[in-house]
């Protein structure tokens, strides 16, 4: 009777879990040929095990994959197109489309141009602290994917500390990416793809440093790797911005709490010369003000009626930096993506050749790099694409295997606390 019962048990248990499985099936295609991507590699992650490999196949000669869920999730599903990963949450229960657009890959692509490099700076204990947010548009004809260990490089000033980095693609969320020394002193490079953009959605990265800021002064040679459409500048209305004699920037002060200077068709490397001095912070309740998602709106709808794609309008209207300001104001930076980094990773060290020691993480400028959690569903989406990069550095063999175990291992922990609070 016993094992009858046992029997019987095991049946409902398995019949159980069969039940609870679920086909995930969609068509991945190429959307720079505009043909099916035949004889990718689909994986399904299981979000809750970090990120563990639990169903692989290959697309067919139509582009069409199924997967089979081995529980109601969460899952991502994965698929590699010429080294390139995208992704997609998976359909719950199986009733969505599992549908995954890809784009071929190049080194250097043809439309990758600089919208705007926004620099973001405030005083605190000897120290500037910076926030500088660079968008990218790939406005590429056929769209193809700009990617490979140097997708994007960056200049640091002299005795910059780094603090963090990362990267969101269009429409997708914020991650944190390890910056990698090129050999050039200073410069760095994201090995992060720059996609096709997604309408009015383009590319962001993102680098938060220190500098010093002992004598109240620090004298910007800034220095972008691509022509910039704009470049500006935030601080305090405490502190000074001084321009250099060749920098044209104009001021744009229809921000109470906060003071912008723009520059208009910057030069690829070529030094734009500016001092900041004083001190000061940039007042927390400037962040993620409500008016946030109405400026959004205004931005969006100008950048969609204007040629180029650009902030658009004449430098003495109205707030020019209203496509960018719920991202800047807004303390958009990282989300928890990268607060989970800071958290769970090693500390940061200092810049290769850069005098001075990382920040510590209660030093405040996770005050001005990260922004409030907005909801559970953002602080675990943010979590799961952490746990998605991390997967991707591994594939990449960015990250030391030690360093990923932990890392992992780390992340996990977090995201199953997180989920039991749901």
């Amino acid at each position: 009777m016993r094992s009858t019962g046992f029997w019987l048990l095991s049946f409902f248990l398995i019949a159980g879990t069969l039940a609870q499985a679920a086909q995930v099936a969609g068509t991945v295609t190429d959307r720079t040929t505009g043909k099916p991507a035949v004889g990718d590699e689909v994986v399904m992650l299981d979000v809750q095990a970090a990120m563990n490999q639990v169903a692989h196949t290959t697309t067919d000669s139509k582009g069409h994959y199924s997967l089979t869920a081995p529980g109601d999730g969460p899952y991502l599903v994965r698929v590699t197109h010429q080294g390139a990963g995208y992704f997609i949450a998976a359909p719950p229960g199986g009733g969505g489309s599992g549908d995954i657009p890809v784009y071929d890959v190049a080194a250097k692509v043809e439309g990758v141009r600089l919208e705007a490099d926004v620099i973001e700076a405030e005083s605190d204990n000897g120290q500037l602290k910076v926030n500088e947010r660079y968008f990218v548009h790939n406005t590429s004809v056929p769209p193809v994917t700009q990617w490979s260990p140097k997708s994007f490089e960056v200049v640091l000033p002299p005795g910059a500390v780094l603090a963090g980095a990362g990267g969101q693609r269009p429409g997708g969320l914020p991650t944190s990416i390890n910056l990698q020394p090129t050999g050039e002193k200073n410069h760095y490079a994201f090995n992060f793809p720059i996609q096709p953009d997604d309408g009015d959605k383009d590319t962001m990265f993102q680098i938060s440093y220190a500098l010093p800021y002992t004598d109240g002064k620090f004298a910007f040679q800034s220095l972008l790797t691509l022509p910039s459409d704009n470049v500006a500048v935030l601080l305090p209305k405490s502190m000074t911005f001084t321009p250099g004699s060749d920098a044209d920037f104009k001021a744009v002060n229809e921000d109470p709490n906060v003071q912008t200077f723009l520059m208009r068709n910057a030069a690829a490397n070529k030094p734009i010369d500016f001092t900041i001095s004083g001190e000061g912070a940039i007042p927390r309740e400037a962040q993620g003000g409500s008016d946030a998602g109405a400026q959004a709106q205004q931005g969006a709808a100008t950048a969609g009626s204007t040629p180029g794609g650009g902030i658009g309008e004449p430098i003495d209207t109205p707030d020019p930096l209203s496509k960018y300001k719920w991202w800047i104001l807004g303390g958009l930076a990282l989300l928890l993506a990268t607060a989970a980094a800071f958290l769970l990773r090693k500390p940061t060290a200092a810049v290769a050749g850069a005098p001075g020691q990382a920040l510590p993480l209660d030093s405040g400028l996770s005050t001005m790099s990260f922004a409030p959690v907005v909801g559970k569903n953002a602080l675990l989406n943010a979590l799961k694409d952490e746990l998605f990069a991390l997967e991707s550095e591994k594939i990449a063999g960015t990250l030391p295997v030690d360093e990923y175990a932990e890392q992992k291992a780390a992340l996990e922990t977090v995201l199953k606390r997180a989920l039991k609070k749901q």
